[in-house]
């Protein structure tokens, strides 16, 4: 049976599901889709089915066992920067209220894009939106915001796409 390359939707998910969705996003960037697909059950056992309070807890000797383990790509700065950005989901939990209420408190797409590039690591513009349509948030129209990102991007097509079809995100 295949592995399918397309990730599924989430829309009010778990604080780890968000973690899983970023862990993602931070992985496939600049690898293959189908890759990242074939190893996904090696990543969500080496990164503790993406515990966020587990994954936050890891520290340098995690980074070295990690940077090990032959099921997962074995990239010790998008390690690192999983374990920040459980930190960083766990902070905004505490802090404002919950997660999902810090990603609807500002004004606008672009508001909340600049700042989760700041706070978390390795979430550029495209990472941004691809993790806030897969947990469900308001994303610009996929036309309309595809244009601003360099390169050609199949696999986001058809992850719309499929979305579409499912009547999970409007045409």
């Amino acid at each position: 049976m295949p592995v399918p390359t397309i990730p599924e939707r989430r829309p009010g998910g778990s604080l780890s599901d968000c973690l899983e969705v970023m862990t993602r996003a931070v992985f496939q960037a600049g690898v293959s889709w189908a890759m990242i697909a074939r190893r996904w059950d090696g990543f969500r056992a080496a990164f503790a089915e993406f515990d966020v309070e587990r994954v936050a807890g890891f520290g340098d000797a995690d980074v070295e066992r990690l940077a090990a383990d032959e099921r997962i790509l074995r990239s010790p700065q998008k390690i690192r920067a999983t374990m920040k950005n459980a930190r960083a989901l766990l902070a905004l939990e505490r802090q404002e209220g919950g997660f999902r209420a810090y990603l609807r408190s500002f004004e606008n797409y672009d508001a909340l894009c600049a700042d989760i590039r700041k706070r978390f690591a390795f979430m550029g513009p495209m990472n941004v939106w691809y993790f806030l349509f897969c947990v469900g948030e308001d994303v610009p129209r996929f036309e309309d915001w595809i244009p601003t990102i360099t390169g050609d991007h199949p696999r986001m097509r058809e992850m719309v796409a499929k979305a579409r079809a499912e009547g999970t995100y409007p045409a």
